[in-house]
């Protein structure tokens, strides 16, 4: 079992229900959530030892989401209570058909947003770890918290712990406060391990293009530009999603090794989409569980990909599930009732 430390915001996601557009009646639905959280979840589910690293306001929503990571067997030693400052949330409202989901962040002057490098004792919240995993949302909430990334990554590699990170560009966070994303995103991509991003990504961090007319020729363009880039990268991962509609996905994904390895799994058909929120930290906790594990190229993206498609059958944003029900879903164990 490895040790994972993951470190990012937890937030309440209010959503409306059924497929309702926000406030369309007053009814919000509410779950536990963030990028990061996200992962350390499915990470404890497929059977790794996780601790989480964030700040939360001392109070009833906050208590409740530190409770919710401790339900799914995420260790929680590592998240700070302070009596001030609030929760961060986030309003969603589901697509259907053709009509798109909406985000809308309410996160300023969160406990986290108002955190700093100086809170987190590094070398003791990384000691005995073998990977941390941060994204890119987490510096998008301003200066302060992007040095706490950075501080984080940089320990981690002097540590000799293994660095994960999710690009995870978010335009409208880094707006708010006119931080410059793609100079910001480079420093924590120059400590990275494993990244998972696409050509997108690469693109903002590099100031290149890749003007490739197939996806995927694309992503093998960015990562080998990321590779020359990145010393330390060893991998990039990134899935391949064609989008028919709100309800309806393709799925595939792809996984680039710096020695020139390259495993791509089939993609998935997802019609009947029930919450496609999380899909891309349940395949990031996948990838990872296939490194972790010591499963080869193939084996890994197969499993992550799996991993991801199954959260897009699960309401709220957490990917509850065990090894157990991804290689299930490998081995075509079809959608009839286990008993």
């Amino acid at each position: 079992m490895s040790r994972v430390v993951c470190f990012g915001e937890l937030l309440l996601r209010l959503g409306a229900p059924g497929r309702e557009l926000l406030l369309q009646t007053p009814q919000l639905q509410v779950h536990v959530g963030g990028a990061e959280a996200n992962v350390a979840v499915s990470l404890a589910c497929l059977g790794h030892d996780v601790q989480m690293v964030s700040t939360v306001p001392g109070n009833a929503l906050g208590r409740h989401a530190v409770a919710e990571l401790r339900r799914h067997g995420v260790g929680v030693a590592g998240v700070r209570e302070v009596d001030r400052d609030r929760m961060g949330l986030y309003f969603l409202a589901p697509g259907a058909v053709h009509r798109a989901s909406e985000v809308v962040y309410d996160r300023a002057g969160s406990a986290f947003a108002n955190s700093s490098a100086e809170d987190h004792a590094w070398p003791a919240l990384l000691s005995g770890a073998q990977l941390l995993h941060v994204s890119g949302i987490s510096p998008a909430l301003g200066d302060n918290v992007a040095g706490s990334v950075l501080g984080a990554v940089r320990a981690a590699r002097a540590a000799r712990v293994q660095v994960s990170f999710d690009g995870n560009y978010r335009p409208s966070l880094w707006r708010r406060w006119g931080g410059d994303a793609g100079a910001i995103l480079r420093e924590v991509f120059a400590e990275a391990d494993i990244v998972f991003a696409d050509h997108r990504d690469i693109e903002l961090v590099l100031g290149l293009h890749f003007p490739q007319d197939d996806a995927a020729a694309r992503t093998e363009a960015a990562a080998a530009a990321a590779f020359a880039a990145f010393p330390h990268l060893q991998w990039l991962a990134c899935t391949q999603r064609d989008v028919v509609s709100a309800d309806h996905h393709i799925l595939g994904a792809l996984l680039l090794g710096r020695d020139g390895s390259r495993a791509q799994a089939p993609p998935r058909p997802l019609p009947g989409i029930v919450d496609r929120i999380g899909g891309g930290d349940a395949f990031a906790a996948g990838i990872l569980h296939g490194m972790l594990s010591g499963l080869d190229a193939e084996s890994t993206v197969r499993f992550g990909l799996a991993a991801g498609a199954l959260k897009h059958a699960i309401p709220g944003d957490f990917s509850p599930v065990a090894e157990a029900q991804v290689l299930a879903l490998l081995g075509d164990g079809g959608a009839d009732v286990q008993r």
